[in-house]
């Protein structure tokens, strides 16, 4: 508390006067009170949230994957028709997202071969990419860009720290593979909020976009990190269930199946948001920075 006042006193070179100091004091016990909530809810979650991590983050792919089965024939004939590949290639396309989908899923449920499974499924946004034109629609592509980072900050929780490639030197810190992986995770992250953005004059989109650009840039710099994931996934949340209610639109219409991708693909990235709540930003961050001063 002295050190607000003191701040004060040298950036305005004067003494505060009792209204300053009490408003000075008020923030002071706001801050308080935010940061010891925010604590309380990392210590009550800390056991189960990188388990609802995961399941978020992994949950689009089991949705696609399910999908594949249940419409088997209309995604083979839409893949044949779209690149006239013929009725083999159609079938080993929907063979492989339905296998390598669902079998990657269990195994990062499973918490087995990891690695292995999250390679799979970088290889299958890749394919699925390409396949569907997803490369040419901007909207789309800095989604599965997104995705891809929340893959990434799982491959990142999964590695043991980078180990020196000489025996017997010890690896910097800041080098590790795992550092880099967390940061290219979250800047990654942070294209979800892009294709978010709103460009009106409305005072409601122009709040919008400003708080929701500081928070992007703050997961994206690691700076407050855990905080400003954790707001982004209470406002990703509430915008997906709102927006994307697929629930509340007939099977048979077309916008069902578009919204039930849309809902499940926010949600993958709100599960990596929370693993960055979970874990942290890694060392290439400046929270990390922060200790060092």
């Amino acid at each position: 508390m002295c050190s607000l006042i003191e701040i004060y006193a040298h950036d305005h070179k004067a003494v505060p006067s009792s209204s300053v100091i009490i408003a000075l004091k008020y923030r002071h016990v706001q801050n308080d009170i935010t940061y010891s909530l925010f604590v309380f809810f990392l210590r009550v979650t800390k056991q189960y949230l990188p388990h609802i991590a995961r399941l978020c983050l992994i949950s689009t792919f089991l949705e696609d994957g399910i999908r594949m089965w249940f419409q088997w024939s209309e995604q083979k004939e839409y893949i044949e028709t779209t690149w006239g590949c013929g009725v083999f290639l159609a079938t080993l396309f929907v063979l492989i997202n339905l296998l390598g989908q669902l079998g990657g899923c269990i195994l990062i449920l499973s918490r087995n071969f990891v690695q292995y499974a999250c390679f799979g499924l970088f290889g299958l946004i890749a394919l699925q990419t390409v396949a569907y034109s997803i490369l040419w629609d901007p909207k789309f592509l800095m989604r599965n860009l997104a995705l891809g980072g929340g893959l990434l900050l799982l491959l990142a929780e999964s590695r043991s720290e980078g180990r020196s490639m000489f025996a017997g030197v010890p690896t910097m810190r800041e080098s590790s593979p795992k550092q880099y992986m967390q940061l290219g995770g979250r800047v990654l992250l942070v294209l979800m909020f892009m294709t978010l953005l709103h460009f009106d004059t409305s005072f409601l989109s122009i709040l919008q976009n400003l708080v929701g650009t500081a928070l992007i840039v703050l997961v994206a710099i690691g700076f407050k990190t855990k905080l400003a994931a954790l707001t982004l996934v209470i406002w990703l949340l509430a915008i997906n269930v709102y927006f994307n209610a697929f629930w509340t639109i007939p099977a048979y219409k077309p916008m069902h199946d578009f919204l039930k991708y849309d809902f499940f693909q926010t949600t993958s990235v709100i599960g990596g948001l929370l693993l960055v709540v979970a874990l942290g930003p890694g060392g290439v961050s400046m929270d990390e920075k922060k200790k060092d001063w």
